[in-house]
């Protein structure tokens, strides 16, 4: 038996809304893109860096 390839994290060049972060994240690990994109809107609401980190992952994820 053997072992699943765990599949590198980067940004689609398709599906992707702004900067494809949370497409990459979802493509990463098996989930639906919206639902990745609307947990990071409802986080926003939550005080805190998020934006921040989204244009740090921006910058540290690389493209398909």
């Amino acid at each position: 038996m053997s072992t699943p390839v765990p599949q590198k994290l980067t940004r689609p060049r398709r599906g992707r809304m702004i900067a494809g972060v949370c497409a990459g994240i979802a493509q990463r690990f098996g989930v639906s893109p919206g639902m990745v994109r609307l947990l990071a809107v409802l986080s926003c609401i939550l005080p805190g860096p998020q934006v921040l980190i989204y244009l740090v992952l921006w910058v540290v994820i690389p493209n398909d």
